[in-house]
């Protein structure tokens, strides 16, 4: 796969494609904007190497999920004016993606600028299952430039115009983000240091299954923490109350629990857990052995001493990879497992994976220093395709060509 450096791009036109899927809120004058801008700070090596080295930079990217058409409150005019902050540096925001106003502001560029598109998913062809689709799209954004830079880590999963038939038509190469991602995840599969540890967590085991299957022949230890938990909780007999079960994942959950015994995988799942009566920062709550969730109540956090069992496990490790929250962070009351975690992540000498998502999100939330941590990914499906050893089209593309 090439990298950014086997490019010549000296007064070249270079089209990157960026990750800029990130959280908006509304602001106090209605207005919308970035309440996380880690994805945009991610892309910032790629950005900064292609302008010291006088491209012409056409980013490309997109926001939420407009369903082929316009829609203003998804426009990336927030996420141009946050670029613009961050490379200390005007960045013009096409107000279409192929059409003549972004032909025009292309076709002005000098060395150095930058000029970011609108929302690429406002056109429909391009995450379209018809592949002539795609490529009619990528071949409207290939007439813009003369390469093209591979640098959404988390849209290389995805079987799309502007991430893998694009990359078809123009001279391609990872930036640095990706071609990083990539090769920690290649490494995590292909010779992790040991112990080597993988903490699970996240509201649905059903999103995890993939990722277990693979990992357990893998792994010397597996944690199961989050909304999973109880669905391993209730495969092993426990009663979890109005916790969040999926009953229909219970044959599989079991399969995995008997596969790890017979790997000589420690696996394991919470010993206590932190409930409430309802879903919400202002319930009752308390702290119960796992064995004992009453009817009524839910599990909504590990408990201290599962937290404080995880940091031992965590804390010999040699690899560690973490991917889904311990709780519902978001509320005070059930962020405490989550924190343990990333604690004891960042106090870690180990090689520390964080598998993007929402645990990349509790780390800053948290108001944790992200320097603590080996890795912090950007995708979060796309991170755990590759743990699953599935073929990322947007990888293999760049493989190809």
């Amino acid at each position: 796969m090439k990298s950014l450096d086997d490019l010549d791009v000296a007064g070249r036109t270079v089209i990157v494609r960026s990750d800029f899927n990130v959280p908006l809120g509304d602001g106090p004058d209605g207005t919308r904007i970035i309440t996380d801008d880690g994805r945009i700070r991610a892309s910032l090596p790629t950005l900064g190497d292609l302008r010291r080295a006088g491209a012409k930079v056409v980013v490309v990217a997109h926001l939420g999920r407009p369903k082929g058409e316009p829609n203003p409150s998804l426009s990336l005019a927030p996420v141009a004016a946050r670029l613009s902050e961050l490379l200390d540096a005007p960045v013009a925001l096409g107000a279409d993606i192929t059409g003549p106003q972004a032909r025009a502001l292309v076709g002005s560029m000098s060395a150095g600028d930058v000029v970011l598109l609108e929302n690429i998913r406002f056109d429909a062809r391009e995450t379209s299952k018809d592949p002539q689709e795609r490529a009619a799209l990528a071949a409207e954004l290939a007439s813009l430039a003369d390469l093209y830079v591979s640098d959404g880590f988390g849209v290389v999963h995805r079987e799309q115009a502007s991430v893998t038939d694009i990359a078809r038509l123009l001279p391609s190469a990872a930036g640095r983000l990706v071609h990083k991602e990539a090769s920690v995840f290649a490494r995590l599969l292909a010779d992790p240091a040991r112990p080597y540890v993988v903490i699970l967590g996240g509201s649905k085991v059903s999103d995890k299954l993939g990722v277990i299957g693979n990992l357990i022949g893998r792994v010397d230890r597996l944690l199961i923490g989050g909304g999973m938990a109880f669905t391993f909780l209730a495969a092993q007999g426990y009663r979890v109350g109005d916790s969040l079960l999926e009953s229909d994942q219970v044959d599989a959950v079991k399969g995995f629990i008997d596969q790890a015994r017979a790997s000589g995988v420690t696996l394991l799942t919470p010993i206590d857990v932190v409930i409430a009566d309802a879903f919400s920062a202002d319930a009752a709550t308390e702290v119960v052995a796992a064995d004992a969730i009453p009817d009524g109540w839910r599990g909504l956090d590990i408990g201290p001493r599962t937290a404080a069992l995880f940091a031992e496990q965590i804390a010999d490790a040699a690899t560690v990879v973490w991917n889904g929250p311990m709780g519902v962070f978001e509320m005070t009351p059930f962020a405490a497992g989550t924190r343990a975690v990333a604690e004891a992540l960042a106090a870690s000498n180990a090689m520390t994976v964080v598998g993007g998502g929402d645990s990349a999100a509790a780390i800053r939330l948290l108001g944790l220093d992200e320097a603590d941590f080996g890795h912090i990914s950007t995708g979060g499906g796309a991170s755990l395709e590759f743990l699953e050893g599935k073929t990322l089209p947007g990888i293999a593309v760049l493989e190809e060509h």
